[in-house]
């Protein structure tokens, strides 16, 4: 064998090598079939049990599936402890799974933008610069949650926990700033994330629109709707918003919102008021 031959048989099972580590297609799509076929660990399912209300709900099919993405999305996406916080299974478990309800039944991309989670103990403060008669003003809000389009999902893990434990008060931070990620999957924020067939999306215009807007006028005039009047801030918050609502109060939703929950349902391929007789 010559010098050239060897040298050559090293680049390429070094670039094969790499091609498998960083997961490109065709090898990703074989590495993500290996890991949904791998047994689920006990312990994290009961993670699932003890912080996911919804996967109690969840009939078996769509948990085998749910625990497939789960085992996907940890090896895939990364999560660092904020302010102290050491980051534990209970944590990325519990993040994940809300994470990929939102992928159930749909081909999955995984959130191919996404790569680190950060994740803090609690709210945290979070600072914005904003351009005021041509002069930067910095701001600092608190916080429980941010979707960033450089590839950061952020949340605050006490909210994420009691959200997740608890669908009564329809608000979760974790399926709120995983929907921004979905919506955020063709570079923009707008409320229209990417629909599976081009002509979904004038029915989808015309009713998130409606929607939103009725939202809007609900929220000036201070009359009450079961999604959250933070909804009505912009049309990516509105998707947000609608998107807790859908999987934590369905019957509400139904029942106020049918063209919305018709919409969300054809979207996400899922209908929670199956799921369970005593939903919300």
């Amino acid at each position: 064998m010559t010098t050239f031959t060897l040298a050559f048989l090293l680049i390429a099972a070094t670039a094969l090598f790499l091609i498998f580590a960083l997961g490109t297609h065709p090898f990703r799509s074989y590495r993500r079939k290996g890991l949904m076929a791998m047994p689920f660990p006990p312990e994290w399912e009961q993670v699932l049990n003890r912080n996911v209300a919804l996967y109690r709900r969840l009939p078996d099919s769509l948990k085998k599936q749910l625990q497939g993405l789960i085992r996907v999305f940890l090896a895939e996406k990364a999560f660092e402890g904020c302010a102290g916080l050491e980051i534990t299974d209970q944590i990325k478990v519990t993040i994940a799974a809300q994470a990929c309800i939102l992928l159930l039944n749909r081909k999955p991309t995984y959130y191919p933008k996404l790569y680190t989670i950060l994740v803090y103990p609690g709210a945290y403060v979070a600072k914005k610069t904003t351009v005021v008669h041509m002069h930067h003003v910095e701001e600092r809000t608190v916080r429980a949650g941010e979707s960033w389009t450089t590839g950061s999902v952020v949340l605050a893990w006490d909210h994420v926990r009691q959200e997740a434990i608890d669908l009564r008060e329809g608000h979760n931070v974790a399926l709120h700033e995983f929907a921004h990620q979905l919506d955020q999957e063709d570079g923009r924020a707008d409320g229209a994330p990417i629909l599976e067939k081009p002509s979904s999306y004038l029915a989808w215009a015309r009713v998130l629109s409606k929607e939103y807007e009725d939202l809007q006028r609900k929220v000036l005039s201070g009359r009450p709707d079961i999604m959250d009047a933070y909804g009505a801030t912009n049309p990516a918050e509105f998707f947000a918003v609608a998107t807790e609502t859908f999987f934590e109060r369905p019957n509400q939703m139904k029942l106020k919102h049918p063209e919305l929950y018709e919409e969300l349902k054809g979207y996400f391929g899922l209908n929670p008021l199956e799921w369970s007789e005593n939903g919300n």
